[in-house]
């Protein structure tokens, strides 16, 4: 097939004033569909030609018009005042959502073609019309997404999956107890539950665009990291917390924070309430409040380097199987050619 792919993002490592999660696989998931037989056309702008300077045309085909297609994949995007509510060409604006409008009124309405909508952000409205549209499939990360939405998974890329050696990540430098990296947006309870108390008590660091930390003074944030620096954030430090938006944990729903912790043996203390929590990490990284990460973290920083240590970072890999990218492109291949046979 020839699928239509809408992203707002970046396929390498972008540029650091924009919050883009999904760069950490995105590429990955593309290239399985490629690898998979699939020609990919993608629909938004060349972001990382026109911002960042990459040119991956050699690779990948950018196509700003509306092409001929059999299918088409949404990231979807969202209203934010400000930003792609104004009118084209004005201060600030980012064209991603009038782009995705125009995309679904041709190709998802007009000619109804397969349509799989990734709400990767769970943005999407319960009463939404183009739920119920015959052609679309809903798609989220959750385990347990609700009625009439499909899982799937944040992809975990094979390649990184298939070379991780617990025993040499145990063995590096690790100075730094507690890392958080990522945003601030709706995590603001999860933090004050679980890493603020932890944080005050032991050294740290919060990475990312957290503009609201009245709350919590004294803490270390530094500001935004370039995407290049991720892994090296979590190569340096013994664990992070999974700081959850409600909604999130309400479903199961984990993003690429996970295993990019996991990946750099930065181990991911998990928060118990987190709907599905056992499909994620095993029971030992599983805490129920502040005092029991501030425990885990004497237990993780005492064995750090050592055999026990890489034994945790081992008992972890395994999770992530279930999210290998190439399990991920088939589940979407799969339910866009449902789709195909239901429409035609």
């Amino acid at each position: 097939m020839r699928i239509g792919y809408s992203c707002w993002g970046f396929l390498g490592p972008g540029v650091m004033d924009t919050p883009d999660g999904s760069r950490s696989y995105r590429r990955s998931f593309i290239d399985g569909l490629i690898a998979a037989g699939q020609e990919i056309v993608l629909l938004q702008a060349n972001r990382d030609l026109e911002e960042a300077g990459l040119d991956l045309r050699d690779r990948y085909r950018w196509d700003g018009k509306l092409p001929e297609l059999d299918a088409i994949i949404f990231e979807w995007r969202w209203p934010l005042p400000g930003r792609n509510t104004t009118p084209c060409g004005s201060p600030g604006h980012t064209c991603d959502l009038h782009r995705q409008d125009q995309l679904v009124e041709h190709y998802t309405i007009r000619f109804g073609l397969p349509t799989l909508l990734w709400d990767l952000d769970r943005q999407l409205a319960v009463d939404d019309p183009i739920r119920s549209l015959p052609n679309v499939a809903v798609c989220e990360f959750g385990i347990s997404p609700g009625p009439g939405v499909h899982t799937l998974l944040c992809p975990v890329p094979d390649e990184l999956l298939d070379r991780v050696d617990p025993v040499a990540l145990a063995r590096a430098d690790r100075p730094v107890p507690l890392v958080y990296v990522g945003n601030q947006y709706d995590r603001d309870e999860a933090f004050n539950q679980y890493f603020a108390p932890a944080a005050a008590r032991l050294s740290h660091r919060v990475a990312g665009k957290w503009p609201r930390t009245e709350r919590w003074p004294g803490l270390n944030f530094t500001g935004r990291a370039p995407f290049s620096e991720v892994e090296s954030i979590h190569h340096g430090a013994v664990a992070t917390v999974l700081l959850l938006p409600e909604r999130y944990a309400a479903v199961g729903h984990m993003s690429s924070r996970w295993f990019e912790a996991l990946l750099a043996g930065c181990l991911p203390i998990t928060p118990a309430d987190i709907a599905h929590a056992e499909r994620f990490t095993p029971p030992a990284l599983h805490v129920r409040d502040s005092d029991e990460v501030v425990e885990r973290l004497g237990w993780f920083t005492g064995v750090a380097g050592s055999r026990e240590h890489g034994e945790l970072i081992a008992s972890c890999l395994p999770f992530l199987d279930q999210s290998r990218t190439s399990r991920q492109v088939a589940r979407a291949c799969q339910l866009l050619e449902n789709l195909s046979n239901r429409t035609s």
